[in-house]
């Protein structure tokens, strides 16, 4: 009874943690950026878009497609940093369970 008792214990402090690890992904915010930095964005840690910053050169008439592809590059570049922070902090919320197939467990 007593692995049992432990085991309880073990995921009662992984819940807190992953609890813990939620409300820092919620607080997270990256940056994306493209063009050698005429674009940039900001990504919530819940992936919503917070900020565009152009770069007032990209204005210019004819421009509109380039502008576009650089804004879906920077989502990109954002939305990939955004996911490598949220699994850094899951895997380390779930310490030396991580990687395992628990059911119920979020996959990181």
């Amino acid at each position: 009874m007593k692995d049992l008792n432990s085991l309880m214990k073990q995921a009662q402090v992984m819940q807190q943690r992953m609890a813990e690890a939620q409300e820092k992904i919620q607080a997270l915010e990256v940056e994306g950026t493209s063009g050698g930095g005429m674009v940039k964005l900001t990504l919530a840690g819940t992936g919503e878009l917070r900020r565009v910053v152009l770069d007032p050169s990209l204005m210019a008439p004819g421009e509109e497609e380039v502008v576009a592809d650089l804004v879906v590059a920077a989502h990109a570049d954002a939305k990939r940093k955004l996911d490598e922070k949220q699994g850094e902090l899951m895997r380390e919320a779930a310490g030396p369970l991580a990687g395992l197939n628990i059911p119920g467990m979020p996959k990181f």
